[in-house]
């Protein structure tokens, strides 16, 4: 799955476009380099999301097949510290 498409099914970011103006912008690395939206993610994956004041990094759990219900989301990653 995209890297664009992953963040928005996975609710991380609201919406693809989001992700993907971020994305180009160098700001979302993939297990330490920078990433374009259309990368594309397996299982065990690091992404860094790095935000003015702070950066979030997530490990992929689960690559889904198309849109996820809301409960299930979180469950496609964990927060890594």
């Amino acid at each position: 799955m995209r890297l664009d498409k992953f963040l928005k099914v996975s609710r991380v970011i609201k919406r693809r476009t989001v992700a993907n103006e971020i994305s180009e912008k160098g700001r979302i690395l993939v297990n330490g380099q920078v990433a374009k939206p259309s990368k594309q993610l397996k299982v065990g994956d690091i992404i860094e999301i790095i935000g003015a004041n702070s950066s979030t990094k997530l490990q992929i759990l689960i690559i889904p097949v198309g849109n996820v219900p809301a409960q299930m989301a979180e469950t496609l990653y964990s927060l890594v510290e």
